[in-house]
């Protein structure tokens, strides 16, 4: 096998069972996505591409550190409950979230792979009170879930705020897949409407935003400042950020969790 092919021998679905068989993974990352309507430069995949990207780079670097980790196939659909109405969106409820996810946990456990990071790609899914649930019937098991999108102050990067298809976005994804993006002449402006009642644009009140009232091209914030340079940057912290998480949950045994 050539060196490039075991570089990338944390990624199960690129490898065989004579790789795989007699690894043990301290730590298990599953990928988790959506796919919906992205402005009209970006794909519907883009938290798909983005998340994978993210933990398969935050794995080796964390391999690099000596830990054994794994990186499963990403889950591709999400919680779009506000989006059902935009063509190409495939929702998936928190209910059936639940069910999906303590499969999986239960096919991770038997591996023998006792700790589990939730990697979310995201913002309509809110995996906290799934894990609170799962955490039951995986006592063994250490549950983690971040939201690398917020794991890294993306103002140092970024000029233009937003949340979806925004410049943070558009930029990881040239840097990514730039032959998924479309020229940024072609991006719509990512105006985007507000709630009448200012409570609920301030973060201790919260109400479902409906989408295709809220914005015309389905972005939020003005993604025509991105570049592959900002994206790399921002790239490479966040997967650092996220790299030390899975050393630490490696590191981490019963007794020192807290302190």
């Amino acid at each position: 096998m050539d060196k490039k092919k075991e570089d990338r021998t944390h990624v199960l679905a690129e490898n065989n069972f004579r790789n795989i068989k007699d690894k043990q993974p301290e730590v298990a990352i599953l990928p988790w996505g959506a796919t919906e309507a992205h402005n009209y430069h970006l794909p519907y995949g883009t938290d798909n591409y983005e998340t994978v990207g993210i933990a398969e780079e935050a794995g080796r670097l964390a391999m690099e550190q000596g830990v054994e980790c794994l990186v499963l196939p990403v889950v591709p659909f999400g919680v779009n409950t506000g989006q059902t109405d935009l063509p190409g969106t495939v929702n998936l409820y928190p209910s059936t979230q639940a069910i999906v996810l303590h499969d999986i946990l239960e096919s991770v456990s038997n591996w023998g792979i006792r700790k589990f990071l939730l990697l979310n790609g995201h913002g309509g899914n809110d995996f906290k009170q799934i894990l609170r649930e799962a955490g039951s019937s995986f006592p063994e098991m250490f549950l983690v879930t971040a939201n690398w999108f917020q794991s890294v102050d993306k103002s140092k990067y970024f000029e233009n705020d937003g949340d979806h298809a925004d410049e943070m976005e558009t930029s990881l994804m040239l840097h990514l897949r730039p032959e998924l993006v479309l020229p940024l002449d072609r991006a719509g402006d990512g105006k985007h409407g507000t709630f009448s009642i200012q409570e609920l644009n301030e973060k201790w009140a919260w109400s479902e935003r409906e989408w295709s009232r809220v914005t015309k091209d389905t972005g939020i914030g003005d993604p025509r400042k991105a570049t592959a340079e900002k994206g790399k940057a921002y790239f490479d912290e966040v997967c650092g950020k996220i790299a030390g998480l899975i050393v630490g949950m490696a590191g981490m045994d019963e007794e020192g969790l807290y302190r």
